[in-house]
């Protein structure tokens, strides 16, 4: 009856880890602990800023190198203990922009807090992003996609709708994880139903929650896991909180499979149309101004409840027959001050 109540769970466990005497928490699940090493942590990030709280025993660790991969290229570190900095060093950069690391000391029995973000994130302004989905098969050619996002200097992150591979396998992950090198910005994602073929289920320990929320420039962005064509409970209530916070604010939502199918045929949406429209008037009641689905693999603009609506399943997978869009993603310019102000199709084959 739950069939993504595992998966709910698992991201309330993301990003939290106890070493050598340091407990660290990522604020609201935004990154995965990926390593911890004597004095080194690592971090997948998930959005494009986040927090993380060190709370220290006494004689615990004091010296920490912090390693984030999938940064923003012009992310920083800071942190601070009760409100006064923490001297922090930049070490040379990793092998792509993406990959950032630093020096920072957390005193012993003292908590601090760490910020990982580029400058003025918290300040609106305008921006663009990439939209993308359903890579599956694909992966081994999907650096033609990264290459063409690369090519458009604007793009500060690509916001990804599920199905990233064909199995969910360790494998593939690894793989995904590897093709990813090739783009010179972050990968912010949830999973599509394709990530919960695999036995082992291992998305959360590699690409981090299904559910999540954050912002950035003045915008909030929310995923919701609906691989099993519903949402969970516990995401229900977790998104009754993030609409109710970017009310007021423009609010663009993210999910693998289309609430509702706009072409009517293919059944390619929510199994229960019950669920599916309350969760559109819940949407409407919200004033979110925008929706980015996958799942079908191609490209369709329509409105859900009278919200601009977007499926962009261009990642690559086996494309729907005769419809001439081909492998593509979507490029969203987004104006605190107004709104969302383009959705525009970009085709890459």
């Amino acid at each position: 009856m739950r069939p993504a109540e595992e998966r709910a769970l698992k991201d309330l466990q993301v990003g939290q880890v106890d070493a050598n005497g340091v407990a660290f928490t990522v604020e609201d699940g935004l990154a995965v602990v990926r390593k911890v090493e004597p004095g080194t942590l690592t971090l997948w990030g998930s959005a494009p800023a986040f927090h993380v709280r060190a709370v220290s025993s006494a004689g615990a660790t004091e010296e920490w190198t912090v390693v984030v991969r999938n940064a923003m290229p012009e992310a920083e570190l800071s942190a601070a203990v009760g409100g006064e900095p923490l001297l922090v060093e930049a070490l040379p950069e990793g092998p792509v922009p993406t990959v950032k690391l630093w020096k920072v000391r957390v005193p012993a029995g003292a908590e601090a807090r760490l910020t990982v973000a580029p400058p003025l994130w918290d300040q609106p302004m305008p921006f663009r992003f990439a939209a993308l989905a359903d890579v599956q098969e694909a992966l081994p050619r999907v650096g033609d996609i990264y290459r063409r996002i690369n090519a458009d200097p604007t793009l500060r992150f690509i916001y990804f709708s599920g199905d990233l591979t064909q199995r969910g396998s360790i494998e593939q992950l690894e793989e995904f994880q590897s093709r990813l090198l090739e783009s010179r910005i972050p990968l912010f994602a949830t999973l599509g139903n394709h990530e919960t073929y695999a036995p082992d289920a291992s998305y959360h320990a590699y690409f981090g929650r299904g559910n999540l929320h954050f912002t950035f420039h003045g915008a909030h962005f929310t995923m919701i896991d609906s691989a099993n064509g519903s949402l969970d409970p516990r995401a229900e209530e977790m998104l009754d909180g993030w609409l109710a916070a970017g009310r007021d604010a423009v609010h663009i939502l993210g999910t693998h499979i289309p609430i509702v199918d706009p072409i009517g045929v293919r059944n390619g949406a929510f199994a229960s149309r019950n669920e599916a429209a309350a969760l559109l008037a819940k949407l409407a009641n919200g004033k979110l101004d925008l929706t980015l689905y996958g799942h079908v693999h191609s490209y369709y603009s329509f409105s859900n409840a009278g919200i601009p609506s977007f499926i962009s399943g261009g990642g690559g997978a086996i494309p729907e027959q005769f419809d001439g869009v081909g492998r593509h993603f979507l490029a969203v310019e987004v104006d605190p001050a107004q709104g969302v102000r383009t959705v525009s199709l970009v085709r890459v084959d």
